[in-house]
């Protein structure tokens, strides 16, 4: 790590040993009721909302570097534990996407946000993109980092020790968060079977959609494939590709000065 200014965790060595910095002090938290879940949420500060939706297997404590970021720069940031991670369960019917997104509608809905900048990490990011084009009226836009919207957009998997903390750090928070601490491997092999098989977007789904989008996409991302980064901001009307250096499909934790100025910058244009 360097200076809690600027700091760069790139092996993810420091994620793995003491997990992002804490989230700040909330205005409200607690969960709601919703199809068969209950999900948790947290709002934090006031001022032009920003929905944060973390990646597989992870919980909305992975945006550590994010929300202070945000609410220093006016914003009210909400926070969600998708279904079934973190804080937030599941029944048994499969994981998807468009069930993910209604999840978030309605966290809307209990906290009288009528419109919100969307950014998504990874399965977040898809989750966004579902919104953007199921409910573009509540969307001011989506920031889809390190995803893909049809299976051709993901290389084949290969083990790498940065993968391999990340996944260490999920196996902990969740046997300290969840409600079924036990049930770590089963809830794995639940969301990469969603993972393998969705999303189902083709050119023309992408083409529907009309609110503001930016493809961010990292360098090394071990897991998307970079001309399927290009081809989405082809896809989608008037959406912009930017292309981080240096960093892999967790920069948000890797080098987060680098990302929180692409946010930011995203942020304050569809919330102007």
């Amino acid at each position: 790590m360097t200076s809690s200014a600027d700091p760069h965790d790139d092996a993810l060595e420091h994620f793995e040993a003491h997990g992002a910095p804490p989230l700040p002090a909330s205005n409200e938290s607690g969960w709601i009721e919703h199809q068969g879940a209950r999900i948790w949420y947290a709002s934090h500060g006031k001022g032009a909302p920003v929905i944060l939706l973390h990646g597989g297997l992870g919980h909305s404590g992975n945006w550590g570097y994010q929300v202070p970021a945000l609410l220093d720069a006016g914003h009210r940031v909400i926070v969600i534990d998708s279904r079934g991670h973190g804080r937030s369960t599941r029944d048994a019917r499969p994981y998807k996407y468009e069930l993910m997104a209604s999840d978030v509608l309605a966290v809307m809905d209990a906290l009288s946000v009528e419109r919100a900048a969307i950014v998504g990490w990874s399965d977040g990011a898809c989750v966004a993109m579902v919104l953007g084009m199921a409910a573009p009226e509540r969307v001011a836009g989506v920031f889809f980092f390190g995803c893909n919207m049809d299976p051709s957009g993901t290389k084949e998997f290969v083990a790498t020790p940065v993968i391999d903390r990340c996944f260490s750090r999920h196996r902990q928070d969740y046997a300290r968060l969840s409600a079924t601490p036990d049930n770590f491997d089963a809830f794995v092999a639940a969301v990469s079977e969603m993972m393998r098989t969705e999303p189902n977007h083709a050119a023309p789904d992408l083409a529907r959609i009309r609110v503001p989008v930016l493809i961010v996409q990292s360098e090394h991302d071990e897991f998307i494939k970079p001309e399927h980064a290009e081809y989405l901001a082809r896809s989608i009307p008037g959406a912009q590709l930017r292309v981080l250096p240096g960093v892999s499909h967790f920069a948000p934790l890797q080098r987060p000065v680098l990302f929180n100025e692409v946010m930011l910058g995203f942020v304050a244009r569809v919330c102007s």
